[in-house]
């Protein structure tokens, strides 16, 4: 590497660790585009030249003081256009991320900024791209609770809610530490400490009928990451002990659409001289990616577990006896609703 490259490197470094989150040396490298040996040596040679850079010991992660200072980056086109594009998106009132007004004021104050030129172009082409999100909850009462949390997670303080549980099937009221706030699966949720389970556990916030901010602290165990604690779920919900590796071959109409998503960081795909796709995953549990497998109906078939077979086998049983009477009186139509 050259001595441009690295100062060039030892720079995106620096913007890393002054962004105001913390990253560990395998974000930093990954982002960097360098080893994590390399990493270690920069960021060494940071704290010779004077830049003192402090690790947290909680969030397993790096980062500059508040009070260290580096003049903006002048932006080139593509990165304010990624910027400005994804700031608008999450922002949008109907098909954004929900209490992400902000970004669209943030987008503003960026663009404003920008010299004249570049503020041109870019009208030109952010009229010509839109991002559609997926469809997601609306959480129209939900953002009293989500402000509670950003606050108990800023301050370290516990939060006492009342929720709508699926698990117990009733209203239970439990105090949570917040760990993490995460956005999936069209809805935000806390994962964190319960004192009433005794474990972390995840909570919709759409479900919490009240917040309550207490004056209690709480530490975030040092080794804590959202990784390790959703380890191989499909999505969100992990069955700890159940790891399976699961196969699903996809027909021709629906494979190759499958194949061009990244559905799951262990996902392997293998293609047949026939034109069909077996699908690997080793996930954490079956019924997440139960559902999953049934939205492509008749053209996906479970060649792995049979545990899965099975359970898929059962839900299309059920769904037969549900429409048992179309089947019975089924007729040629002329798709006349």
């Amino acid at each position: 590497m050259s001595a441009v490259e690295r100062v060039h490197r030892l720079l995106q470094l620096v913007q890393l660790l002054q962004s105001g989150r913390n990253h560990n040396a395998a974000q930093l490298a990954e982002m960097c585009g360098v080893s994590r040996r390399t990493i270690f040596r920069y960021l060494n040679t940071l704290q010779e030249g004077g830049i003192h850079v402090r690790y947290d010991e909680q969030q397993q992660g790096y980062s500059l003081p508040s009070n260290m200072y580096l003049p903006p980056t002048d932006f080139k086109l593509d990165e304010a256009l990624a910027l400005l594009t994804l700031c608008y998106e999450l922002a949008d009132r109907d098909r954004g991320v929900p209490f992400q007004e902000g970004a669209r004021s943030a987008a503003l104050k960026l663009a404003s900024n920008l010299p004249q030129h570049l503020r041109e172009q870019l009208n030109e082409v952010t009229q010509s791209m839109e991002v559609r999100l997926d469809s997601h909850n609306t959480m129209t009462e939900g953002r009293p609770a989500y402000e509670q949390f950003v606050h108990a997670i800023t301050a370290r303080r516990s939060v006492r809610i009342r929720y709508q549980s699926l698990t117990e099937w009733e209203e239970i009221c439990t105090v949570v530490h917040p760990y993490r706030l995460l956005f999936i699966r069209r809805s935000w949720y806390v994962i964190g400490r319960s004192t009433m389970h005794r474990e972390v556990r995840t909570f919709n916030l759409s479900r919490v009928r009240h917040a309550e901010l207490l004056d209690r602290c709480y530490q975030i165990p040092p080794r804590f990451s959202l990784e390790r604690y959703l380890g191989n779920a499909w999505h969100l919900i992990r069955e700890p002990g159940k790891s399976k590796k699961v196969t699903v071959r996809f027909q021709k109409m629906v494979a190759h659409n499958v194949a061009e998503v990244r559905w799951h960081k262990t996902q392997q795909v293998h293609w047949n001289k026939d034109g069909t796709m077996d699908f690997s995953v080793q996930v954490d549990g079956l019924n997440e990616i139960s559902w999953w497998i049934l939205g492509y109906g008749d053209q996906a078939e479970v060649l792995k577990p049979a545990k899965l077979r099975q359970l898929i086998a059962q839900r299309i049983a059920g769904m037969m006896q549900t429409y048992a009477r179309e089947l019975e009186t089924a007729v040629p139509s002329d798709d006349t609703a």
